[in-house]
């Protein structure tokens, strides 16, 4: 149930950053959305490994959450730093 749960906020994370940066706009929707998804499993994940010895990765505890939205954000801001050094090359 978590891995879904990280998945949707990597999703609102990822249409968030596309309403709030306007560079942002050359980038597809489906793309945004993946990266979202895809920095808040990674988050979640590494937020987890600070868990309790002997529980999973995916659990549904704040500090997951916060690790999710957080690695969310990072990769969305990771992308679009990227993209902008390679249209100014």
């Amino acid at each position: 149930m978590a891995p879904f749960a990280f998945i949707i906020i990597g999703w609102v994370i990822g249409l968030f950053a596309r309403a709030i940066l306007p560079s942002m706009r050359h980038m597809g929707l489906i793309s945004m959305l993946l990266v979202g998804m895809v920095g808040a499993v990674i988050g979640g994940m590494f937020a987890g490994t600070f868990n309790a010895p002997g529980t999973s990765l995916f659990v549904l505890q704040p500090a997951n959450i916060v690790g999710s939205v957080i690695g969310a954000i990072a990769a969305v801001l990771i992308v679009h730093v990227l993209n902008r050094q390679r249209a100014h090359a």
